[in-house]
């Protein structure tokens, strides 16, 4: 076994510990599924009382201020898996656990290409009142049944993927219960290009199904200033085999853009909370603009019928995001002791 991370807080040999998810690093989960794996602990120099062990659901989330936009991590989740128990020097034990996710917990890839979203699961151990944040994974989720059906009918129907990313705030008006919520930018066919630039796509799922959030940004007529138009929709998981989604995302979509009274995105938006973690831990990494996407993800050009997908997986999206998610992985252990 190669331990991933010393913990640094416990000074020179003290324990390490890895996590590994079940299905190898970066197994696919879904929203409000299980995530379950071991927890691998190597005693170091000498015996200790191991606390607690507890996993935390971490974001990269965007928010909006007056200085314009910045990226932080937000804990979203936290899971205490194990402890109670004292490691031997070099003792090696391992915890199992199985957490549930929960149901709003952002969708990363879809058909197995990377959206760009970056998520994680850091883990924490307490020993002796010292805590560090441990072993830290990448965290991959697919989307619920219901959530890619809708997805695969916008791609059906024209529409191309553009970026994804997540904004710190609340939609007002709607049972989300996460302090942030995952947008999904896409392009429009030609049928709709002359009414909107993008449509904003958001999920919010529980276990009756998905609130299904649209924003479409208008255009303006001669000398008419453009504007935001929102609607929402509700969807139940055991919809997916008796709807046609084609017919039932095109409706959405004409309610959409025909809907002439403007809800301010940002009002409606209501980006009601201070930025930062609600655990506490503040990291904030700089300013970001928010429809760049990252790297590679403004290059996705979605093919049509093909569906979204295909432009999720157009140019260089999937290496690219990889290599993003690393230096945010990297970054944040760097950071790591600072949490507390």
């Amino acid at each position: 076994m190669v331990f991933k991370r010393l913990l640094g807080a416990m000074g020179v040999g003290g324990p390490s510990v890895d996590t590994v998810l079940d299905g190898g690093d970066g197994g696919v989960v879904l929203p409000g599924g299980t995530l379950s794996g071991q927890v691998h602990l190597e005693g170091g120099g000498s015996s200790v009382e191991i606390e607690h062990i507890a996993l935390e659901l971490i974001a990269r989330v965007e928010a909006e201020h007056a200085e314009g936009e910045s990226e932080g991590t937000v804990v979203f989740e936290r899971f205490v898996v194990g402890g109670g128990f004292r490691l031997g020097e070099g003792e090696r034990r391992s915890v199992p656990f199985r957490v549930t996710l929960p149901w709003e917990t952002p969708v990363t890839e879809l058909y197995g290409q990377p959206l760009g979203i970056v998520l994680g699961v850091r883990t924490e151990l307490a020993v002796a009142s010292a805590r560090d944040k441990g072993d830290l994974d990448p965290l991959v989720v697919a989307p619920l049944p219901v959530q890619e059906a809708i997805l695969e009918a916008f791609g059906q129907l024209g529409f191309g993927f553009r970026s994804a990313d997540l904004e710190y705030g609340h939609i007002g008006g709607t049972g989300q219960r996460l302090p942030f919520y995952q947008e999904i930018e896409l392009t429009p066919p030609p049928a709709y290009a002359h009414a909107v630039n993008e449509i904003e796509l958001t999920f919010l799922a529980s276990p009756a199904g998905v609130e299904v959030v649209l924003e479409a940004d208008k255009r303006g007529g001669f000398l008419s200033p453009g504007h935001d138009a929102l609607t929402r929709f509700t969807a139940a998981h055991q919809d997916v085999a008796v709807r046609d989604w084609n017919a039932e995302v095109d409706g959405w979509v004409r309610q959409l853009v025909e809907h002439r009274e403007s809800y301010g995105s940002h009002a409606a938006y209501g980006h009601d909370a201070p930025y930062g973690d609600p655990y506490g831990h503040h990291e904030h990494h700089g300013h970001h603009d928010k429809h760049g996407g990252g790297p590679g993800i403004g290059t996705a050009v979605a093919a049509g019928a093909v569906g979204v997908a295909a432009g999720v997986a157009g140019g260089m999206v999937a290496a690219e995001v990889v290599d993003e998610i690393g230096d945010f992985f990297e970054g944040d252990d760097e950071g790591g002791g600072d949490d507390d």
